[in-house]
């Protein structure tokens, strides 16, 4: 199988959880059909309500990163980040070996 797999973690600023996750949940809409992209899932972290969790599995990392410039997700990008508490950190860089996709 070997598929490329990220995880990332935001954290919202007080208040802008559930709009942040929104506009990550309107990327998904956009980024799903794109070539190479397997899952695109937005979650909410039970234990903290200010982190938004996203976990994606692509064929390739070169397949997600040509996702970032599909029509809109720039614009989605741009209106999420003012709801961040800080940079958003570097996600966690996965090789999917297996299991049901």
């Amino acid at each position: 199988m070997n598929k490329y797999g990220l995880h990332n973690k935001l954290t919202a600023i007080a208040g802008k959880a559930d709009q942040l996750a929104e506009i990550l949940i309107q990327a998904s809409a956009l980024v799903s059909p794109a070539k190479g992209c397997h899952l695109y899932a937005v979650s909410k972290d039970k234990t903290d309500a200010h982190s938004i969790w996203i976990t994606e599995i692509w064929d390739s990392k070169e397949d997600h990163d040509n996702s970032l410039s599909l029509p809109g997700v720039r614009e989605l990008i741009g209106q999420a980040m003012p709801m961040l508490d800080g940079p958003p950190a570097k996600g966690q860089e996965l090789e999917v070996l297996g299991g049901v996709v």
